[in-house]
């Protein structure tokens, strides 16, 4: 029984977007320790507040200032925070509404324990002692046994100075992928700088990287075969946005690669040529660096240009 391949995988990247009027006056209100909602057609107050009526789809915009109490509308603990969250303590997740709004904010209570957590709590916001115009300025709720808000919301122009415009939003996800039989013998096949791939004994495609299965004829695939290690572009995309923790200067060139042998493209980096001069057909080989277990990339092989009509079932 060959051993068992497995390793710690994070797929991560920032996500970047603008804001509208209402999600950036909700936001800067957060960081001038205001809350904004929005009231909808009917009169219901929206925290947060949207762009559009969920019920109507009337375009809103009539902002309201809501108190930074409220009560505690459903809750679950939290016995083991994990990285990143809002506390680094056991803490309890929970829908707030606050006083004078019509529905709940999700965010953290910060409690000594779930027996002091119920629904129907009062509680009030934490600020954060630094402010940036994000949800994370409520650093979370504490318990509160003080007076109630006022219960009807304060009409508010959203005007601040120096508005928030755009958010990033970091999006990360941390697995254990453990590979099956096929991918296995594809992982260690790199080690050897070789690229393995699979027939299917029905319509004898050879699929790299192998999945175990062909994807066309549902049957199981078990023969191996050596691809490449050459191969065609098949189509490309031009990058132009350098990407956090990679370091290589765009514009760059990513590519499905068709090699030699295979009849599904894998994709990969094309250097060693302008990115202006990238070109379906170009024939490519691949480029190891020392000490690596995987393809760096791919650079052209000199050979003339493939015919369209090799590789245009695999584009």
């Amino acid at each position: 029984m060959p051993d068992v391949l497995s390793a710690p995988l994070v797929v991560e990247f920032p996500f970047t977007r603008s804001l509208g009027p209402v999600q950036s006056a909700f936001l800067t209100g957060l960081r001038e320790r205001t809350v904004l909602g929005v009231r909808t057609d009917d009169g219901t107050v929206l925290v947060p507040p949207v762009e559009y009526d969920p019920v109507t789809a009337n375009e809103l915009g009539d902002l309201v200032e809501v108190a930074a109490t409220g009560t505690v509308t459903t809750w679950a603990w939290n016995p083991s925070p994990r990285r990143d969250q809002p506390l680094d303590t056991p803490f309890a997740w929970v829908l707030v509404r606050l006083d004078g709004a019509g529905t709940a904010l999700l965010h953290v209570l910060d409690a000594p324990g779930p027996d002091a957590v119920r629904t129907g709590m009062r509680v009030r916001i934490r600020w954060a002692a630094t402010r940036t115009g994000a949800i994370t300025d409520i650093a979370c709720f504490e318990p509160y046994d003080g007076e109630p808000g006022p219960t009807e919301p304060a009409p508010h122009s959203g005007e601040f100075t120096d508005p928030v415009t755009g958010i990033v939003a970091p999006a990360r996800l941390d697995y254990v992928h453990t590979p099956g039989r096929a991918q296995s013998a594809y992982i260690k096949a790199l080690e050897e700088r070789r690229t393995v791939g699979e027939r299917c004994p029905a319509c004898r495609k050879v699929y790299v990287p192998p999945r175990g299965a062909c994807p066309t004829c549902g049957v199981a695939t078990a023969e191996q075969v050596e691809v490449g290690p050459r191969g065609t572009v098949t189509t490309f995309c031009i990058v132009n946005i350098k990407a956090k923790n990679l370091d290589i200067e765009v514009p760059y060139v990513y590519a499905h690669i068709a090699l030699d042998g295979a009849d599904l493209a894998l994709h990969g980096r094309i250097a060693g040529i302008p990115y202006d001069q990238v070109r379906m057909g170009l024939r490519v080989e691949p480029v190891w660096s020392e000490g690596a277990r995987h393809v760096d990339h791919y650079r052209p092989t000199g050979e003339p240009d493939a015919d369209y009509d090799t590789y245009k079932e695999l584009v």
